[in-house]
């Protein structure tokens, strides 16, 4: 089994930044592909961002520009990197992740973190 755990979410004024991590544990060979998506309050989970193995990412529209996602593949972890954060960025932050177990007859499967709140707001 695996788990993912994110963390720094919080409150932060317009304009300022965020640096969000989600960390995976359990039984791990490899993390293929890592996303961050959210849900605003009454709005459908969105994609925010996606990185590959080798360092490739895609971002929603809305992001690109102010977000970066990085991932450390040594660490199983994660990271999105916030600025200049709009209200509209406020809502509930989920990591995603596919991942090829460890075990001796290796599945593939797809996590999801339990969310982190961000909040901003003046």
């Amino acid at each position: 089994q695996v788990q993912l755990v994110e963390s720094g979410g919080g409150l932060v004024q317009p304009g300022g930044a965020l640096r969000l991590s989600c960390a995976a544990s359990g039984s791990i060979f490899s993390i293929y592909f890592w996303s961050w998506y959210r849900q605003a309050p009454g709005k459908q989970r969105e994609l925010v961002a996606t990185i590959t193995t080798g360092g490739s990412a895609i971002y929603a529209d809305s992001v690109k520009g102010r977000f970066t996602i990085s991932r450390d593949n040594a660490k199983n972890t994660v990271h999105l990197r916030m600025n200049s954060l709009k209200p509209e960025d406020t809502a509930v932050y989920y990591c995603n992740a596919d991942v090829q177990s460890a075990t001796v007859i290796p599945t593939t499967g797809n996590y999801w973190g339990q969310g982190t709140q961000v909040t901003v707001s003046s």
